[in-house]
């Protein structure tokens, strides 16, 4: 093959419809946790991820209550995943043998969100959200109905592997996926291009902008106990008792239980057998759906 502008965008849609079917054949599993939102700037911030009190009767005037204001920003973050062709493989027409590694750019593409998002669910224990406690805490401050402090815990404890109990059945969910720019594909494959001087390759990349951050702490709970029905039920009801600012039911219902791998058996012993160890009626049957993901390390 001679090397020429045309050649070289003759071969360019071959790979990149490799790249697109590898992007088509992967399957992700971040959306069942993060709420995808579309960012238009360098970063977000989330200041209204503070709590509203409840409705009141109208009796008088109005009384105006200010969303409580955090400095919880999120800032966009450049990804990129550049492979090379080699000169002389074109020279040679030897262009099958990469047909796999474009498919394997797009299936990595695809699951970058994944491991972005489960990877920050991971971090949780050490990583703050909107009101500075680390998400998975112990001490988040909470108002009370009389005005007071208190503070809540959405950590179950334990030293052992973790997992996740949440609801994500709301507007927002317990992880946010900030997408700045969606992956594109682009090529550096001028004949003349200093890489190819150089190094005697041409090069491919997908390149995007996004981040991670988290949503509203109570919509999530955490465990490094055991993963037993009375820790599972012990992490339900402490959901379904969360309360806002100014006491104000918050109506949680816990439906994702998050678990890595090796605790697929438990989880699924707890929300899917008939029968409990004792041979009764297992009453977690059914109280929430499971998923089990590789991403979650």
């Amino acid at each position: 093959m001679i090397i020429n502008t045309q050649a070289l965008q003759a071969i360019r849609p071959g790979f990149n419809a490799s790249f697109k079917r590898g992007l088509g054949q992967a399957t992700s599993q971040y959306t069942a946790i993060a709420t995808v939102v579309n960012s238009t700037t360098k970063d977000n911030t989330y200041g209204w991820l503070g709590k509203m009190p409840n409705m009141r009767e109208w009796i008088g005037e109005r009384v105006v209550n200010g969303i409580a204001e955090h400095d919880y920003t999120i800032k966009n973050k450049d990804y990129e995943l550049t492979v090379g062709v080699a000169r002389n493989d074109i020279l040679d027409e030897n262009l099958g043998v990469y047909d796999p590694m474009f498919v394997e750019m797009g299936e990595s593409t695809t699951k970058h969100p994944d491991i972005m998002c489960f990877g920050t669910l991971a971090k949780g224990f050490t990583s703050p959200c909107y009101d500075g406690q680390f998400f998975f805490d112990t001490d988040h401050p909470v108002i009370n109905a009389d005005g007071s402090m208190s503070t809540v815990s959405n950590f179950g404890g334990g030293a052992g592997r973790p997992w996740f109990l949440m609801s994500t059945n709301s507007a927002l969910k317990p992880i946010i996926y900030q997408e700045r720019q969606k992956p594109n594909f682009v090529a550096l494959d001028n004949p003349m291009d200093a890489n190819v001087f150089f190094n005697k390759e041409f090069l491919y990349s997908v390149e995007g902008r996004n981040n991670t951050g988290y949503g509203f702490w109570q919509m999530a709970y955490a465990s490094r106990q055991p993963l037993t029905g009375a820790n599972f039920a012990a992490a339900y009801s402490a959901m379904e008792g969360m309360t806002g600012d100014h006491g104000r039911p918050l109506g949680i219902q816990p439906n994702l239980l998050v678990v890595q791998p090796q605790d697929r058996w438990d989880a699924a012993e707890i929300l899917k057998s008939e029968r409990n160890s004792g041979g009764g009626t297992n009453v977690y049957r059914g109280a929430a759906e499971m998923l089990v993901s590789p991403f979650l390390v």
